[in-house]
């Protein structure tokens, strides 16, 4: 099974991506994960990630792309994979669309996302609350057009993110088919 999980930062995808590998038996993966630990490495490519996800912005679609889909090639995810952070954009959905089974959208407000974000220690240096209210605007300007894409195709399952982890899991659950 190959599912995409989408929501604002602080929505609670890597905790869902997480419960989720461990129920269906299939790896989970953020993209944002991967462009951090390049970001850590010491090339022009590395240093160039890390100001960019520092300021909130997001990694071109061609680069993502390319990054993202070169990772997916690797054994682990041939049998299917839990997705965070990807596909962003319209233009990437539309590449990515190759077989991806459901798309979650894990649905939480701007103020809840940030409550959460805001109550979790975190040394990352890309959750500035400059680059979180930047990347949540971002989402709401590129990601709603993933959303419907997802709707369109018949395959997005909508949960209401604010209720509590075991909640939202039990609602994915629910809506994915038998076979999962």
């Amino acid at each position: 099974m190959k599912i995409v999980l989408i929501g604002i930062q602080g929505a609670g995808k890597s905790t869902q991506g997480n419960m989720l590998s461990e129920a269906l038996n299939i790896p989970y993966l953020s993209s944002g994960h991967i462009f951090r630990e390049m970001a850590k490495e010491k090339t022009q490519t590395g240093r160039w990630l890390k100001e960019t996800l520092n300021a909130g912005a997001l990694v071109p679609d061609d680069l993502t792309v390319k990054v993202v889909t070169e990772y997916l090639q690797k054994p682990e995810y041939a049998k299917g994979f839990i997705i965070d952070g990807y596909p962003r954009t319209l233009a990437q959905a539309e590449i990515f669309s190759d077989g991806t089974e459901k798309a979650v959208f894990i649905d939480v407000s701007d103020k809840e996302a940030l409550w959460r974000i805001s109550g979790r220690a975190s040394d990352r240096e890309d959750e500035t609350l400059m680059a979180i209210r930047k990347r949540i605007s971002l989402f709401h300007e590129l990601t709603s057009e993933v959303i419907e894409f997802y709707r369109s195709k018949g395959n997005l399952i909508r949960v209401d993110g604010e209720l509590d982890v075991q909640g939202v899991f039990n609602s994915i659950v629910k809506q994915l088919p038998a076979t999962a």
